[in-house]
């Protein structure tokens, strides 16, 4: 039973919060791996005249791989540079900030 948020540790936040992390790197290599697949069917078709007209092939066209593309591109950008942007430190200090103000409020009111 996943105890509430107000009666976690700190410890326990930055675990899920961990965990949170590793589970959207996880889906961003997926996407990344399906992308790719995409990629090679897409000039397979295109540019070397493969017969693939079946279903969900047939609708793989220009505009498809483009908007593809974009958001690969966009997700990327929010996995690798939020950390180069941020970084680790960044975030470990709003934490604590956050959960320092959590205390502080707390302590007003007991």
């Amino acid at each position: 039973m996943e105890l509430m948020e107000e009666y976690k540790t700190p410890e326990e936040r930055r675990i899920e919060q961990a965990r949170d992390r590793v589970q959207k790197i996880k889906k961003y290599y997926g996407n990344l791996f399906i992308y790719a697949v995409g990629i090679v069917i897409y000039v397979a078709k295109t540019y070397f005249g493969a017969p693939l007209n079946f279903f969900p092939i047939r609708y793989l066209n220009e505009f498809v791989m483009w908007c593809w593309t974009f958001f690969i591109v966009i997700q990327t950008l929010k996995i690798l540079f939020a950390e180069k942007l941020f970084g680790t430190n960044w975030e470990q200090r709003k934490i604590n900030e956050i959960l320092e103000k959590d205390n502080q409020s707390k302590k007003r009111w007991e």
